[in-house]
């Protein structure tokens, strides 16, 4: 080797162990650097970070403050702040920002963030602000939403954080989404918790903390000038597909891209159990009995009411219903909604279609059978209890399918129901009215509720918070759908005050779509504050409220329908059309349910004026009694009210 290859050899690997020293070096500047940045106690950094939360049911709020209970435990000082209560001028101000952001209607962001985001994104759109306004600004995004909503599932989450960008902020870590809906939202989120604790704290097995020097080549030395050096030389840029400074932390792997819902239900044929281990526990700690893999069944406390001789539900008033002998029960606990008065919390999971493993109708009809009956038998020896009532209790007379969920996307529900009839227990199917097709095909059922929660597009949407786009063309067609039935029909009304007790107008022009046999309007039911509820005692309405509502939608009907039958316990009353249940001025709400089976065993088609029934004069509108069975024994609670001061 001459020595002119021997003194460049030499120079290179001089020049390369130089160049390896330099990135080094300001790599460990960089971590520093960033660091301190992040670190909301640097002396620096005088402003504390700011934890936002856009929230609309409240979950969003609820997660946090919890995160900013943790971050306070942990001496790291963060603002929690409302961002309807936020001046967006002062986000250029900002060094540190947190945010967890929730989806609501359509892909937009809650009311009170409104403000906020539409700032973001006329500042990102407006040329004259330029993409260095939040350039000292740090960021890290958490999104709430539901999977269910397929395309618009977290956009405002990945939309804040796009915005951000734009205006020149530096993500932390990349936009973590939550699923409200079978997707552990509580795992998801402690992931990103702790993950945004350590950047905080520059753990140095953080990524953050982490810069290798092959992430560094490639960046101009402009990139690494800490103001520390006045080194102005060129350095030639290298093509590399490493990312870019501000984009470093956070592209080590994340759990966000996994579906947890997924994983944690049993997988099948590509089919998954609808109802998974968090569901379940969910489900059963509320007293639910899970049937195989969709199924439901739950003692009702009315059942527990006649049980001890305490007076039946409002079915049992209107028509006839041994509450005793009911059966609650649904093949499907999906729902195609999130209504706002849901009183399950919405525990339980939704979907458009069927999407998960299919179990057999006979499995379910036995298996509910036997759990009821269990339930049942748990009642022995309560006060009250005659053992008569509990050997009939023991076999169920009446199924009511609507105990949550919507029992009518279960592929098969004829088969279920038939298997139901055949043991001559009585059918009472609630659907939601987003299915018409599962309704045209349906056979004959004792009695067909299709849920009305409003009468405009506008306040449907608002109340049942549909999944469906066409949620309201699915609605008109499915009252069309149940006009075609001949047995009896129901339209069930959940009056919400402040909502849907207004469309007096609206709701009668339903009727003539639909032409139900009945409508029951009930006050809805409040079960206590809940992340996913805005509803407030304020919202629930009186009795009085409930029949003067109901009186004055009769009168609209110009002599069509009638109040015929109330519940006053309930807070509930029905409409009944006069031309086919009131004959000679008696009312014939009830049914015989002996006629109906044997009708249904013939095979021979039947109207629901083939098996009514007289009305006792207890349960008609205005009797005395108020639809409480003067057979039963009343009991009132004692209510100690503290005296006033």
């Amino acid at each position: 080797m001459s020595s002119s290859s021997l003194r460049a050899r030499l120079t290179l690997v001089a020049l390369l162990s130089a160049t390896t020293f330099y990135f080094v070096y300001k790599s460990r500047r960089l971590n520093k650097l960033l660091r301190l940045s992040l670190n909301p106690k640097n002396p620096e950094n005088p402003r504390k970070g700011k934890l936002f939360f856009i929230s609309q049911t409240g979950t969003s709020r609820t997660l946090a403050e919890r995160l900013h209970s943790r971050l306070t435990s942990l001496d790291l000082p963060f603002d929690l702040v409302d961002p309807r209560n936020y001046e967006p001028e002062d986000l250029p101000k900002e060094t540190l920002v947190l945010i967890v952001a929730s989806t609501w209607d359509d892909g937009k962001p809650p009311e009170a963030a409104k403000f906020f985001t539409d700032w973001l994104a006329e500042s990102a759109n407006d040329f004259r602000v330029g993409s260095l306004l939040l350039s000292r600004c740090k960021y890290a995004v958490f999104g709430v939403g539901s999977r269910a909503y397929e395309k618009t599932f977290n956009v405002v989450a990945r939309d804040v954080s796009k915005k951000m960008r734009e205006l020149g902020a530096a993500e932390v870590l990349p936009v973590s989404e939550g699923d409200v809906d079978g997707g552990e939202l509580d795992v998801v989120f402690e992931d990103w918790s702790k993950r945004v604790v350590a950047v905080l704290k520059g753990n140095e097995d953080d990524h953050v903390g982490n810069v290798s020097v092959e992430s560094v080549v490639g960046m101009e030395s402009d990139d690494f000038d800490d103001g520390d050096d006045d080194d102005d030389d060129d350095d030639e840029e290298v093509e590399s597909e490493m990312v870019d400074l501000e984009d470093i932390a956070g592209k080590g792997p994340s759990r966000r891209s996994m579906n947890v819902a997924e994983t944690n239900g049993k997988v099948k044929d590509g089919k998954k159990d609808m109802v998974t281990p968090v569901i379940r526990a969910s489900l059963e700690k509320q007293g639910y009995k899970i049937i195989g893999s969709h199924s439901g069944v739950k003692i009702c406390r009315w059942t527990k009411s006649q049980l001890r001789g305490r007076g039946g539900c409002y079915k049992h008033s209107f028509y006839g219903i041994e509450s005793h002998r009911c059966m609650e029960a649904t093949p499907s606990l999906a729902c195609a909604n999130k209504c706002v008065f849901c009183w399950r919390h919405h525990t339980n999971p939704v979907g458009k279609s069927w999407q998960w493993k299919m179990d057999d109708p006979l499995e379910i009809v036995n298996t509910a059978i036997d759990l009821h009956t269990k339930m049942i038998k748990q009642m022995k020896g309560v006060p009250g209890v005659t053992q008569e009532r509990l050997t009939e209790g023991l076999t169920p007379r009446h199924c009511a399918l609507s105990l949550v969920g919507e029992p009518i996307m279960y592929p098969e529900i004829n088969t279920l129901v038939d298997e139901l009839h055949r043991r001559r227990i009585s059918t009472f199917l609630v659907t939601n009215a987003q299915f018409p097709d599962k309704i045209k095909l349906l056979k004959p059922v004792t009695q067909l509720y299709v849920s009305v929660d409003a009468a405009t597009k506008e306040s449907l949407k608002a109340i049942d918070r549909p999944l469906f786009g066409d949620f309201w063309e699915r609605f008109i067609d499915s009252l069309k759908a149940l006009r075609e039935k001949q047995q009896r029909t129901v339209y069930r009304l959940t009056l919400v005050k402040g909502w849907n007790t207004e469309d007096i107008d609206a709701y009668f022009k339903l009727f003539s779509i639909g032409s139900p046999d009945f409508v029951e309007i009930k006050g809805v039911t409040y079960c206590g504050s809940s992340a996913t509820s805005k509803l407030t005692m304020e919202n629930v309405p009186w009795h009085s409220d409930v029949k003067a509502f109901s009186e004055t939608l009769a009168l609209r009907s110009k002599g069509e329908y009638e109040v015929a039958c109330e519940h006053a316990h309930s807070c509930c009353v029905i409409l009944a059309k006069i031309d086919k249940f009131k004959v000679d001025g008696q009312w014939f709400t009830w049914i015989d349910y002996e006629k109906f089976h044997d009708l249904v065993a013939s095979g021979r088609p039947f109207s629901s004026n083939d098996y009514m029934a007289a009305t006792p004069s207890w349960a008609v509108y205005g009797a005395e009694e108020g639809g409480f069975d003067p057979v039963q024994s009343r009991y009132r609670k004692e209510r100690h009210h503290k005296p006033k001061q």
